[in-house]
């Protein structure tokens, strides 16, 4: 039996990687124990008891929130186990780099090649080290294109949190003519906010999410994102410890998947004239816009 730990099974960025991981580990005849930590450290290491009393044979660890460290009984047990972006690979453990700067890279050129001069970015938590690298990613990759973010904001992976960060942002005097959202759900968030404060998508203001879950598609307007492979994620995970098996857990691997853009509907070209509101009022709510930008 193999270990499969993810976050929140209510995310919808984890069923596709579920998907992979358990249809590989079937054709091999191996079960497969999912294991959800609900972002909660004293539940983590509660999985990770429990996988070690279930004598699993190797896990796989597709959740940002649980370091190399929190695993450490795991390796002892002599329980390989596969990462991702958490370095090089070592015995009994195997790192999956996904390479967020390719799509990343890609999202910044279409927004250049659209006129957009002013950026801001809601990133993810930090304490989730892959939010840290999709962070430092944006903040340099806007900075070498001479677009210097303004404001880069912490979220969670949330909708309601990214709603939450874009009322932030409208409280600014001058607002972005693109947002770079640190996952779809925060994106959802984002455009739900800015479409109830009566700021148009994309004619005012561009989104682009990171994950290209099923929703993204289904979004309106439709949601220009970065998408990761997740199936071929999950699929990867558990040849990585199928391998690791058949060395007889001598030694892990390194792999590595690839991002790219996919262009819907949630960027256009951006504004000629900035988008400027008032802040809050004593009551907390956004007075109305200004569609038309200054005279």
């Amino acid at each position: 039996m193999l270990g499969l730990v993810i976050s929140e099974i209510a995310n919808p960025y984890f069923p596709e990687i579920i998907r992979g991981f358990q249809a590989s580990a079937w054709d091999r005849g191996l079960d497969v124990l999912l294991c959800n930590t609900e972002y909660d450290q004293s539940r983590t290491k509660s999985v990770i008891r429990k996988l070690i009393e279930s004598d699993v044979r190797g896990v796989a660890i597709m959740t940002a929130s649980v370091g190399k460290s929190m695993t450490s009984d795991l390796i002892a047990a002599g329980v390989g186990v596969v990462f991702c972006n958490l370095g090089r690979a070592e015995k009994l453990v195997s790192n999956i780099s996904i390479d967020y700067e390719r799509g990343i890279s890609q999202a910044i050129e279409h927004v250049v090649a659209l006129g957009h001069r002013r950026a801001a970015v809601i990133a993810g938590p930090e304490d989730n080290h892959t939010a840290i690298i999709i962070k430092q990613a944006l903040v340099s990759g806007l900075k070498a294109r001479k677009l210097n973010p303004f404001p880069v904001l912490e979220s969670n992976y949330r909708v309601d949190a990214g709603a939450s960060s874009v009322r932030a942002i409208l409280s600014q005097p001058e607002i972005p003519t693109v947002v770079f959202c640190g996952s779809d759900l925060i994106a959802m968030g984002a455009m739900s906010a800015l479409e109830e404060a009566g700021v148009r998508i994309p004619e005012d203001v561009s989104v682009i999410g990171i994950d290209d879950i099923s929703f993204a598609f289904l979004a309106r307007p439709p949601l220009t994102t970065i998408r990761v492979p997740r199936e071929r994620l999950g699929t990867i995970a558990f040849e990585a410890l199928d391998k690791m098996l058949k060395l007889k857990r001598r030694g892990g691997g390194d792999y590595y998947v690839e991002t790219e853009l996919v262009i819907r509907r949630s960027t256009a070209a951006a504004r000629e004239q900035p988008l400027r509101i008032a802040s809050l009022d004593a009551t907390g709510q956004h007075p109305p816009i200004d569609l038309q930008g200054p005279l």
